[in-house]
């Protein structure tokens, strides 16, 4: 019985009790998961454009979020009534191509054992899967709508009342449950110093990814380049992995534009903007403990896209992060 009190007492036990607590409320919340995800991301990020704003530009904090949200509004509803139609026909373009392409025979003995290899692997029902998965996406934005649209809403309270919600919750500090406040307080600040500084960079590497990368494709000629341009960016918050499955539509369009003269060039220019990527903005972005082995990277995707879907493979390195920061993995440096 001694023992068991001794349990209860020590911080590193309750704060797992704690841990394991919040992860079942998470999983009770599961159908909510969306609109939770979509929330903080848009907080966190839409924050630190604000803060950022408002450090180079002396205006109101509450002003700087308004204007920023009415940008965001607008942007949005240019996108959706001018562009969205574009997007889809695109994509749509891009999936018949690629069909047609990996359905017909060809003369090169070359691609036929890479499409044997293809099919043999399954590969082309995954990415089928993908190109279905990003055009129901598109097609279907009204079901998606209102998750954004709540979460657009409900960050934009947060934003405007972020100091009096701090000092609201605050309170629960000297209250009955103050243990359990400090516990998830704990973990919030873990959460948002890890998971949130990695979606940031994962964001901000993707459109600089999207950016040079759409740029090359419009000096190659490349068609439907809207279409593409979407699709890159969203494999490009996928750590590692979205580059590799990015190349497979970029290669199969470059063969069918000019032979294995401009596979070559689109190979050539991803590879200059991974290194980019790799000696330059990761460097700036990720601390060192987001250098994760390729290993660990693709271990954490495969098992993230198992069991949480295309959120898995956005969030699953993020969440491996916040783990390891909870854990305190931290890299020691070796004396010599």
């Amino acid at each position: 019985m001694e023992t068991i009190q001794t349990l209860l007492q020590k911080s590193a036990f309750k704060r797992f009790i704690i841990f394991g607590i919040l992860l079942f409320v998470l999983y009770l919340l599961r159908s909510m998961i969306n609109l939770i995800l979509i929330t903080f991301i848009f907080s966190f990020l839409l924050n630190r454009l604000v803060n950022l704003i408002t450090r180079k530009i002396k205006l109101n904090r509450k002003v700087t979020v308004l204007i920023v949200y009415l940008a965001i509004i607008g942007l949005l509803t240019i996108g959706i009534s001018k562009y969205l139609p574009i997007i889809v026909a695109e994509i749509s373009q891009l999936v018949t191509q690629i069909t047609v392409f990996y359905t017909q025979q060809h003369d090169n003995i070359i691609i036929n054992y890479v499409m044997s290899f293809i099919e043999t692997n399954q590969i082309s029902k995954y990415l089928e899967q993908g190109f279905t998965f990003l055009l129901k996406y598109f097609s279907g934005v009204s079901n998606i709508a209102i998750q954004v649209m709540l979460s657009l809403i409900l960050s934009l309270f947060f934003l405007l009342e972020k100091p009096r919600l701090i000092e609201f919750t605050s309170k629960f500090k000297n209250s009955k449950i103050a243990p359990f406040y400090n516990e998830i307080e704990f973990f919030a600040k873990k959460f948002v110093l890890t998971f949130g500084k990695v979606i940031e960079a994962q964001f901000i590497i993707a459109i600089v990814n999207c950016g040079l990368t759409t740029l090359a494709l419009w000096i190659m000629d490349f068609p439907q380049l809207m279409g593409l341009s979407i699709l890159i960016f969203l494999l490009g918050l996928i750590p590692v992995a979205g580059v590799i499955i990015s190349l497979i539509p970029l290669c199969t369009i470059a063969y069918t534009l000019g032979g294995f003269i401009q596979v070559i060039y689109i190979l050539i220019v991803i590879m200059i903007i991974h290194a980019i990527e790799a000696y330059i903005l990761n460097p700036k972005l990720m601390s060192a403990k987001t250098d994760l082995p390729v290993f660990y990277t693709f271990i954490v995707l495969i098992f993230g896209e198992h069991f949480f879907g295309v959120w898995g493979l956005i969030v699953g390195i993020p969440v491996f992060v916040f783990l390891l920061d909870v854990l305190e993995v931290r890299d020691k440096k070796v004396e010599v």
